[in-house]
């Protein structure tokens, strides 16, 4: 291949990338606007005599979004696999506009009564329903048109595109912060990032129409359905090493984005100004991190990252929390935030190629997204989790404790994987 021609092959695979990943933003982009502005929807939506009960009720919705995952990842994960890798992410971005679009513009429960709440958690059921597959889909399409010894690389920029979506919402909080009074942004500016949210659909679109069908998936026989349902359950035990994997990922990954705003106003009573800005340098350091740490795993193999980084979230987790809580400002806050940041990107660099390389290729997507749906149903919810452990133990370093029963479940599935002999994980050590 000449340089010209090397250089042009480079220049589409990052095209590629980009439109793959466009969609990816739109779904995490949601899930964190959601979480952002828990108490201002909480008050909307689930008005309460308590406080503590209307955030939690908002927390619950924010995690029933998830307990659809694994019916999106079983439903939609098929029809991708039979269908292609092309047709299915563009259906589950069409799924996800429509669930933004709920959230955005159902009137509050002053005005419609008990319907408002219903209709906001039929919006979340529909995200979460199109995000079981979104994730896996992405994943699988990078692993697919990856270069050879870059694969891990590409499936970093599956997590690199959420962490855009993490910044791009923090800075939208800041500029609502800077341009709207507090009040108005209770009353009625948090609806203004999810209407945005809705606008930019139609780009998102345009880009991810233009994808194009991956070789790998042309150059195999397409299962029907029958077959990837079989399939998924004689390859139970992949998916289950891969449920413990992912577990630490998404409970880190949702305590340091999603909750992160709740955590520093409503438990360390830290400005909305500050944990915004915090939030915003956790989605940066993200998105450094995990290119890094998923060319590093190219290098290196998977298996000393994945070991690393869940050995150092189970030493450190909740001693960090236990010293921030003492006394709590910006900078401590910032400081454990990037820490966990780094442990969280680090693991998450060879978590996602090493779930693509592991599931059999005719059922690679379903195989993903049902591994990782079921993860996410348990660690997306750690916003409820943790704040329900904080209110039963008073202690409000409570969420490094479950970060910590996390890190166990991935150091253990990992040690437990690449130790058998049978394991398909043993090439990546």
């Amino acid at each position: 291949m000449t340089a010209t021609a090397a250089h042009r092959s480079r220049r589409d695979n990052f095209k590629a990338i980009f439109r793959v990943v466009s969609g990816n933003f739109l779904e995490m982009y949601d899930f964190m606007v959601y979480g952002y502005y828990a108490p201002a929807i909480a008050r909307a939506y689930f008005p309460s005599h308590s406080a503590y009960a209307s955030l939690l009720l908002t927390l619950l919705a924010f995690a029933a979004g998830f307990l659809m995952r694994p019916v999106g990842a079983i439903v939609l994960g098929a029809y991708i696999d039979h269908h292609g890798r092309r047709r299915g992410l563009i259906l589950t971005l069409g799924l996800m506009a429509i669930g933004t679009l709920l959230v955005a513009v159902v009137p509050d429960y002053a005005t419609i009564g008990v319907l408002a709440p219903l209709l906001v958690l039929a919006g979340r059921l529909l995200q979460g329903f199109s995000a079981g597959v979104e994730l896996g889909g992405v994943s699988v399409y990078l692993s697919e048109i990856a270069t050879p010894g870059h694969r891990g690389f590409y499936c970093s920029w599956q997590s690199a595109s959420q962490q855009v979506a993490v910044v791009f919402a923090a800075l939208l909080g800041l500029l609502l912060q800077h341009w709207l009074p507090p009040d108005a942004v209770s009353a009625w500016g948090w609806r203004i990032p999810f209407l945005i949210g809705c606008l930019i659909v139609p780009f998102l679109f345009l880009i991810r129409r233009s994808l194009e069908e991956t070789e790998a998936f042309l150059a195999h026989r397409r299962p029907d359905i029958g077959e990837i349902y079989r399939s998924m359950l004689v390859n139970g035990r992949i998916v289950l090493v891969g449920v413990a994997l992912v577990l630490m990922t998404t409970v880190s990954f949702y305590l340091i984005t999603a909750y992160t705003p709740t955590f520093g106003v409503a438990v360390l009573k830290l400005s909305q100004f500050d944990v915004f800005v915090v939030t915003l340098c956790v989605g940066a350091s993200n998105f450094i991190w995990l290119p890094l740490m998923g060319a590093l795993s190219d290098r290196i193999g998977r298996r000393p990252l994945l070991l690393a980084c869940t050995a150092l979230a189970l030493l450190t987790a909740y001693p960090v929390l236990h010293w921030l809580v003492a006394a709590p400002d910006f900078g401590k806050l910032l400081s454990v935030e990037l820490w966990l940041s780094f442990i969280y990107a680090s693991y998450n660099g060879a978590l996602v190629v090493t779930l693509t390389e592991i599931m059999p290729a005719d059922v690679r997507t379903t195989g993903f997204s049902l591994a990782y749906s079921l993860a996410t149903t348990v660690g997306g919810s750690s916003l409820a989790i943790s704040q329900w452990l904080i209110h039963v133990t008073g202690n409000k370093a409570a969420p490094g404790l479950w970060l910590s029963f996390a890190a166990l479940c991935g150091l253990t599935a990992a040690l437990i994987a690449f130790r058998d002999p049978r394991s398909r994980l043993q090439h990546l050590s």
